[in-house]
């Protein structure tokens, strides 16, 4: 199964533009289910699984805003990209802010999302595949486990998310030193874009929420320059 191709959902309404979408991946070797609107988009998320989602935003019956919602309810780390007309600035970041890995404007070149796509499966691939001498970390009160990727405080456990984790991971293999922002948006992310930027913001976020039982460690931002996770020795 080594040859198996990337499964790709598209959810488009317009109907010429998603089938010209459409046949253009399948001719680049992905298998491809189109959907009409966000309720068929999602009814098809969570009959099947993909590799990738690519969602208009302006849609009847569930624009592609909602519909990531619902996408992240099911599969938090699936890669999902908008596809739209809407360039607003406030639009673009509530793509980010969704956890979009790429918000693309309309209209666009054909062979830059191919590559755009191409990037995003070899990261996430490349991310699962990768081994780390160290596995275990002490984080204050916390014990880290990077490759079960969970995060246990007391008798409390949370799963983290794999961009989540690799960043913790980032962050403990950093420990208290600068760990550039642009080191660790181009491992996790794969490139130092002001969007990019912004979506890890909201990790860092998350990850600090997940830590505040323990005021003794502390994600501090050093501006313009990266994160530095703070633990006493």
């Amino acid at each position: 199964m080594e040859n198996q191709k990337n499964k790709v959902l598209l959810v488009e309404d317009d109907t010429n533009f998603g089938q010209v979408l459409k046949n253009y991946l399948e001719l680049n070797d992905f298998v491809v289910e189109l959907a009409r609107d966000g309720i068929l988009g999602l009814a098809a998320f969570r009959r099947e699984r993909f590799d990738i989602c690519l969602l208009d935003v302006m849609m009847p019956n569930m624009d592609g805003f909602t519909l990531a919602e619902e996408i992240r309810n099911v599969d938090p780390d699936v890669p999902l990209f908008f596809l739209s007309a809407k360039s607003m600035k406030d639009d673009i970041l509530t793509g980010y802010k969704l956890g979009a890995d790429d918000y693309i404007t309309k209209p666009f070149d054909s062979d830059v999302l191919l590559s755009k796509i191409k990037a995003v499966l070899k990261r996430n691939q490349e991310l699962q595949e990768k081994q780390h001498a160290q596995i275990e970390f002490v984080v204050g009160a916390y014990q880290f486990n990077s490759k079960l990727r969970t995060l246990k405080h007391g008798n409390d456990s949370s799963t983290l998310s794999p961009k989540e984790n690799e960043l913790l991971l980032m962050l403990c293999e950093y420990k208290n030193d600068l760990l550039p922002r642009e080191t660790a948006l181009k491992r996790i992310w794969g490139s130092d874009t002001y969007f990019n930027g912004r979506s890890m913001d909201v990790y860092i976020a998350k990850l600090r929420k997940y830590l505040k039982e323990d005021s003794s460690v502390e994600i501090v931002n050093i501006h313009g320059n990266g994160f530095r996770l703070v633990v006493p020795e």
